[in-house]
């Protein structure tokens, strides 16, 4: 196994290095977002009022789900262990200074998922059963076309397969069950076989199932772990103005040493803040496009507005309690890079009265895990049907819900590694799609904006 680990260690430093994926991500965020004219800002109150006001565009309209459920699919699939895990890895490693990278990353990111979840709707199709299909595979094969679009495409149904039994499914459930062991005890097999048959029950329910679940689902989860967040802060506030004056001082001047933390300068600041936040919110690795083509909508602009609050919501609210509680509580100065799983953990027990803290953290970690698997599921199984057709469904959804059980009770170290690999891989062929085709989608937003959309109040549009 050796030998494997050191090639995948490798192959994740290069295709996640400072000189290959990061920049490309950052860079395609910010062409797109000048491009489009700041979409994300300019039409912020439209995008949250569609939403979460408005909510669907009826059932008379084209696609499986309404948008707020595609919405939801979105958010179970990218909220998840990386908003509690991975916010703590990004301070471990790039100190206070990362959570401000992370923010920028997020503000450009929504613009990467605007253009995704635009040509994903509006390259889909309907597959053998009726059901819509859509994302990178395919607006890269139809929208770009040729050799090249049709390389693009498959290089990406390929990668994000793989991907769904690697981060979004392992990974996902031995976080569970390793969590629920440490807090309660259960044996791994108790907690793994519990997850695998909750799963079942939905994956094998297809979208409309999983739109059901979701929508009601994910708010809980979402609103629970932020209030716990927020009594952290509260019980903490007069540390917060400090708090918050770090992350902006510290994004361009480094971190000084403190307690067990070996100090950061600003280049780790940006190289970890912004590989975090791209691993927390997903834009740009392609996923946005395929929950939002399964939307039912009458123009791809209402659901791109409506999937971009997805990036908002998990890196600029969720990412934003779980840095702030550990900067609040000085669990960051606790100690160095392999300690980093254990900060919010520890800021949750530090912050919040009697054994509330790592109750809280292990719910957590318990609902954003699991409905990272329901997304991700949804997203492996779109991609195996533009690779197999729609036969191959059934089979992938079987063999996902195995390797639950199989991820549940494994010592999985590799399966991360093998994870960053498979998701750099897809951000790679999405990104190019995303750049050839950006006329496309600058010409469309334009011309509907220009257009006047109705129904809307009228101080939420801005043409």
């Amino acid at each position: 196994m050796k030998p494997v680990e050191d090639f995948l260690d490798g192959a994740s430093g290069f295709v996640w290095g400072p000189w290959l994926l990061i920049p490309l991500l950052l860079l395609t965020g910010l062409y797109l977002t000048i491009l489009l004219r700041g979409v994300q800002f300019r039409h912020f109150k439209l995008a949250f009022w569609l939403a979460f006001v408005k909510r669907s565009d009826g059932d008379d309209s084209e696609g499986d789900i309404a948008h707020y459920q595609a919405l939801t699919t979105a958010l179970a699939a990218t909220v998840g262990v990386g908003n509690i895990a991975g916010v703590a890895t990004a301070i471990a490693l790039g100190g206070p200074g990362a959570v401000f990278w992370m923010w920028c990353t997020g503000l450009v990111g929504m613009a990467t998922k605007y253009s995704e979840a635009f040509l994903g709707v509006r390259f889909r199709r309907k597959d053998a059963a009726g059901e819509q299909s859509g994302g990178p595979m395919h607006y890269l094969r139809e929208g770009i076309g040729g050799r090249l679009g049709w390389f693009l495409g498959g290089f990406f149904a390929i990668a994000g397969v793989f991907a769904s039994f690697g981060i979004g499914n392992m990974v996902q459930a031995n976080a569970v069950t390793t969590n629920v062991h440490a807090e309660w005890g259960w044996d791994t097999w108790i907690t793994g076989a519990s997850i695998t048959l909750l799963a079942a029950a939905v994956i094998l329910g297809g979208i409309k199932t999983l739109g059901r679940i979701t929508s009601a689902f994910v708010p809980i989860m979402i609103v629970f772990y932020i209030l716990g967040a927020a009594g952290v802060l509260a019980f903490n506030l007069g540390e917060l103005p400090g708090a918050l004056g770090l992350i902006f001082t510290d994004a361009f001047t480094g971190t000084s040493a403190a307690g067990g933390f070996a100090g950061a300068g600003m280049a780790a600041a940006i190289r970890y803040g912004v590989a975090r936040g791209i691993f927390s919110n997903e834009s740009g690795l392609g996923t946005g496009g395929i929950a939002a083509a399964a939307a039912k909508t009458t123009h791809p602009v209402r659901q791109a507005l409506v999937s971009m609050t997805q990036t908002f919501i998990d890196t600029l609210v969720v990412v934003s309690f779980t840095a702030l509680a550990i900067i609040v509580t000085d669990a960051w100065k606790t100690g160095g890079e392999d300690d980093a799983g254990t900060f919010t953990a520890y800021a949750f027990d530090e912050g919040l009265p009697g054994e509330w803290g790592s109750v809280i953290v292990t719910f957590g970690i318990l609902f954003f895990a699991f409905s990272t698997l329901l997304g991700w599921s949804y997203y492996g199984e779109r991609c195996m049907e533009y690779l197999f057709g729609r036969n191959a469904v059934l089979p992938y959804r079987l063999a996902f819900i195995a390797m639950i059980y199989v991820g549940s009770v494994s010592t999985i170290t590799v399966v991360w590694t093998f994870s960053d690999v498979m998701n750099g891989l897809m951000a790679l062929p999405n990104l190019v799609g995303l750049l050839i085709l950006s006329p496309l989608v600058w010409r469309e937003t334009r011309s509907y904006f220009k257009a006047g959309p109705q129904e809307e109040p009228s101080d939420a549009v801005k043409t």
